[in-house]
C-alpha cells in the first residue's frame, strides 16, 4: 500500500498499480485490475526483458515509500512508488533508479474510471497526457512519451546507472484546466521527512518495534487527515472465501474498534490521532441515539448504499463485487458501549472533550435503558435472524458501567443509582442466560450451544476479571472449538443453524487470534501467548501488511488488505507482552 492519508493505493509485485480510488477512499476507482484483470485498469512499470516479479521489494526505512528492484541480464533498476502527503491535488509518484548496467523498462497505462467501467477520452496537453471522463480527469507528467493504442497508452525506454526517470500522475476535478506541476524529486524528499518525523513520536521500543511502527504507519495512511476517521481497509470485495459471496466494502468506518484503536494510539505515543479519531466519532453518531449507526463514511455519512458492479468478475472470480455496505442499516447494540467506552478513556486520557459529549453519552444511556433487552445482529454484522447475543449485551453493561464510573471517577452529573440498577441488572441476566453451566463457558446467544471469539473480549472491558473461572474456561473452550491450525475463527460457519445464514465458509479473522494472544497472556500463559503473536507475525506479507483474514487451508491470507483492525490489536498485543516481561514499558 502506498496512500497519502485521504486515499491509497495498492502496487503489486509485477510493478502494476492494481487499485486507485481518486481522489478519496470512498471515490470510484480509476484502477480495478485487482476486481477483474489488466482491461479494468492498471499502471504497469518494471523491465521490458526481466522477471515479472520484483526480486526484492520493501518500505524506505519507517515510511510509506515502496522500492522494488529487478536484476536483469543488462543491469539492475529501482522503482520507488509513493504519493506525497496532500496539500492540493493527489498525486502518484513512481521514480524508475538505474542501479547498474542499462535496463530496458516498459510501462504501460490502462484507465477505467468508474470502477473499470468507462474507457476515458485522452489528449495531450502540452507534455502531458490527460484522460477526462464525467467528473474525473487523471494528467500524466513524464520525460518518456507513451504511445496510445486499442484503448491503452505504453512505451519503452532505457534507464542507465544513476538515472533517474519520474512519472507524476495526478487526478483533478475534470473542469481543471491545467494540472498541478509537482517536482517529482522534492516531493520524493518532503514524504520521506513527513514520515520521519511522524515516526518519531512512537514512544515504543520494544522488542516488537518493526511490526508496531509498521502497522501504526498503515493505520496513519488508512486515516482520512481532513475528519479523522480511519477506514477499515482501502479495499472492497476482496473475498474472505476465494470464489465465494462473502465480498464487502470495508472502505468506511466502523465503531466496533474505536476503543482499541484509541488505546493503540494513545499508548503509541499519538495524542493528537487519537483526539482526532475521538472527534471524528463525537461528530459521525450526533444526533438521536435510535439512529446510530455501526458505521459511517470517512466524512461521517450516513448513506452507505450498496450496490454491485456487475462488470467486473471479482478477484480470483469472486462475484459479487460490492460497492457500498447494507450492513449500515443493522441494528447492534455493541456501538453504545464502544462510544461509551471511548469517550470515557479519551477523559482518562486527559483529551478533554467539553460538555456537549456528556450530553451526547447521557442521551446514549437513556435510550439504551429502554433498548437494551431486545435482540440485534450483534458485532459481526451476521445476515441471519437477530439474536440475543451475548457479547452485545456484555457491551450494553459496559456503556451503563462507564456512565457510572464517569459520574463517580469526575463528577459529571447524572442519575448513578439508576444506571448501578441498569448495570446490575444487565450483568445478572447475561450471567444466567448467556452462560452454559455445563461447559464452562459463555456463549454465542442466549440458549445457544455455539461460541464466538468476540467473549474473549469479557474480561478485556471489565465485565468479569481475568481470574473468574467462568472467564478461563470460556477461553479454554474457545481454544478447543474455534481454533483451526493454531488461529482462530469468530465463530463456526459450517454448521446448519449458524447465525450469519451466508453461504459459504471464511478464514481464521485476524483480530480474533490477536484476541486469543492476549487473553492467555492475561491469564498467565505468557509462552503460549508470545508464540501465538510471533505466528501471528509470520503470516504478514513481505513488506509487513496484514488482511483481514487467513486461511489456514490455502496458507494464505484473504479479505480486504491491509486490514486496519488487524493491524491494531497487534499493536495493543505487542505493548502487553512487552509490558509484561518488564523490558518496555508505555510512558
Amino acid at each position: 500500500m502506498i496512500g497519502d492519508m485521504q486515499t491509497a493505493a495498492l502496487v503489486g509485485r509485477d510493478g502494476s498499480i492494481d487499485w486507485a480510488c481518486l481522489p478519496d477512499f470512498d471515490s470510484s476507482a480509476c484502477f480495478s485490475a485487482i476486481l477483474g484483470d489488466e482491461q479494468n485498469g492498471h499502471w504497469t512499470l518494471r523491465p521490458a526483458d526481466g522477471a515479472e516479479k520484483a526480486d526484492r521489494r520493501h518500505y524506505r526505512g519507517e515510511t510509506l515509500i515502496l522500492e522494488q528492484e529487478w536484476d536483469t541480464d543488462t543491469g539492475s533498476v529501482r522503482v520507488i512508488d509513493f504519493m506525497p502527503p496532500r496539500g492540493g491535488a493527489p498525486h502518484i509518484v513512481r521514480i524508475v533508479e538505474g542501479l547498474s548496467g542499462t535496463v530496458r523498462m516498459s510501462t504501460t497505462m490502462r484507465i477505467r474510471f468508474d470502477y473499470g467501467h468507462v474507457v476515458p477520452w485522452m489528449h495531450r496537453a502540452g507534455t502531458e497526457l490527460v484522460a477526462i471522463a464525467g467528473p474525473d480527469a487523471i494528467w500524466l507528467s513524464a520525460p518518456v512519451a507513451l504511445k496510445g493504442h486499442n484503448f491503452t497508452h505504453d512505451t519503452t525506454f532505457d534507464v542507465t546507472a544513476g538515472q533517474r526517470v519520474p512519472f507524476v500522475m495526478t487526478w483533478h476535478p475534470s473542469q481543471v484546466e491545467e494540472s498541478d506541476h509537482l517536482d517529482a524529486e522534492k516531493a520524493l524528499s518532503r514524504t520521506e521527512r513527513f514520515w520521519e518525523k511522524w515516526v518519531d513520536q512512537c514512544t515504543y521500543d520494544g522488542p516488537y518495534r518493526e511490526a508496531v511502527v509498521r502497522s501504526l504507519i498503515t493505520l496513519k495512511g488508512l486515516t482520512y487527515r481532513p475528519t479523522g476517521g480511519i477506514v477499515a481497509a482501502p479495499t472492497t470485495s476482496l473475498p474472505e472465501e476465494i470464489g465465494g459471496v462473502r465480498n464487502w466494502d470495508y472502505r468506511y468506518c466502523w465503531l466496533r474498534d474505536a476503543t482499541i484503536t484509541l488505546e493503540a494510539l494513545i499508548r503509541s505515543g499519538y495524542t493528537d490521532e487519537a483526539m482526532a479519531w475521538r472527534e471524528w466519532l463525537a461528530r459521525a453518531v450526533a444526533g438521536e441515539p435510535q439512529l446510530m449507526q455501526i458505521m459511517y463514511g470517512i466524512r461521517g455519512e450516513r448513506r452507505l448504499t450498496e450496490w454491485e458492479a456487475e462488470w467486473l468478475p471479482g478477484y480470483e472470480s469472486s462475484a459479487p463485487v460490492r460497492i457500498g455496505n447494507a450492513a449500515v442499516g443493522q441494528y447492534q447494540l455493541d456501538v453504545y458501549g464502544e462510544v461509551m467506552d471511548v469517550l470515557h478513556l479519551a477523559r482518562r486520557s486527559g483529551i478533554q472533550g467539553g460538555e456537549h459529549l456528556w450530553g451526547l453519552q447521557r442521551s446514549l444511556v437513556n435510550y439504551l435503558e429502554w433498548c437494551w433487552d431486545e435482540p440485534d445482529e450483534g458485532l459481526w454484522e451476521v445476515r441471519g435472524p437477530r439474536q440475543h447475543f451475548v457479547h452485545s449485551k456484555v457491551m450494553a453493561w459496559v456503556a451503563a458501567d462507564r456512565a457510572v464510573r464517569s459520574i463517580e471517577e469526575f463528577g459529571t452529573e447524572g442519575p448513578i443509582e439508576r444506571w448501578r440498577a441498569l448495570r446490575d441488572t444487565i450483568h445478572a441476566e447475561v450471567c444466567e442466560y448467556g452462560y452454559d453451566p455445563q461447559r464452562n463457558t459463555f456463549t454465542q446467544y442466549y440458549g445457544s450451544k455455539e461460541l464466538d471469539a468476540a467473549l474473549l473480549l469479557i474480561p478485556e472491558v471489565g465485565f468479569l476479571p481475568y481470574d473468574d473461572p467462568r472467564v478461563v474456561g470460556t477461553i479454554e473452550a474457545i481454544r478447543e472449538d474455534l481454533m483451526v491450525d493454531g488461529f482462530v475463527l469468530r465463530y463456526r460457519t459450517d454448521l446448519e443453524n449458524s447465525a450469519d445464514q451466508l453461504p459459504g465458509d471464511e478464514g481464521a479473522f485476524l483480530a480474533c487470534s490477536f484476541w486469543m494472544a492476549n487473553a492467555l497472556l492475561s491469564i498467565g500463559r505468557q509462552d503460549e501467548a508470545r508464540e501465538l503473536f510471533e505466528r501471528l507475525l509470520s503470516l504478514r506479507n513481505d513488506v509487513g501488511l496484514l488482511a483481514e483474514e487467513w486461511d489456514p487451508r490455502g496458507g494464505r491470507q484473504v479479505g480486504n488488505f491491509p486490514q486496519a483492525f488487524s493491524h491494531v490489536p497487534l499493536v495493543t498485543t505487542a505493548l502487553n507482552l512487552a509490558d509484561r516481561q518488564g523490558g518496555w514499558r508505555a510512558d
